[in-house]
């Protein structure tokens, strides 16, 4: 659809983008909630799920040369308003401390999720915003719509949910094992 420009299509409201970065969510919700999902995140090491969000320091490398290059407004890479590497680099330290080493509370690790999630809406809505539509707010040159277009369509079609179920399942596997979850890693990450 993208190659088409399907998503590029601006004249309507909301932009068709939408279509590419929200269909998952509600899924990803069902699926924490259901018993299959409880299964899975029992068996699964805790910092597994925050381990694999390190996948945006190369996200946030990638907008930053689109950006340098000119392909991407200032504001979509953390030489501006987005600071979503920081999800990324946060990483291994929390998964490390909170469930193999222990020594950090595994409410560091809720902190960690919550904040990731209102980093990747804050780098949505820049993002949003940046768009040719009447809603623009960043008016600077180029505006944001490469990434509605293939292969660029990945990033809010694939990887932002995925940084979001990433979130979602962690803070539903601290919700549901606390405690027991960050004594088992220990054992089971050696």
């Amino acid at each position: 659809m993208a190659i088409r420009g399907f998503y590029a299509d601006f004249s309507h409201l909301p932009p068709r983008l939408v279509f590419a970065l929200l269909p998952p969510l509600p899924v990803v919700l069902l699926f924490a909630r259901s018993q299959a999902g409880k299964q899975f995140l029992q068996r699964i090491q805790p910092q597994w799920l925050i381990y694999l969000q390190a996948f945006r320091i190369l996200v946030e490398i990638a907008l930053w040369s689109l950006v340098r290059n000119g392909s991407l407004p200032v504001q979509m890479s953390f030489e501006g308003r987005n600071f979503d590497i920081l999800s990324g680099l946060l990483a291994f330290p929390v998964g490390y401390y909170c469930f193999v080493k222990k020594s950090w509370p595994p409410v560091i690790a809720q902190v960690y999720n919550i904040m990731g999630l209102l980093l990747l809406v804050n780098i949505v809505v820049i993002s949003a915003l940046s768009m040719p539509t009447p809603l623009r707010v960043f008016h600077n040159q180029p505006d944001s719509s490469l990434v509605t277009t293939f292969p660029f369509i990945y990033l809010p079609g694939l990887l932002v949910p995925l940084a979001y179920t990433l979130h979602i399942l962690s803070l539903q596997q601290l919700r549901l094992y606390g405690r027991s979850i960050a004594g088992q890693s220990a054992l089971t990450s050696k």
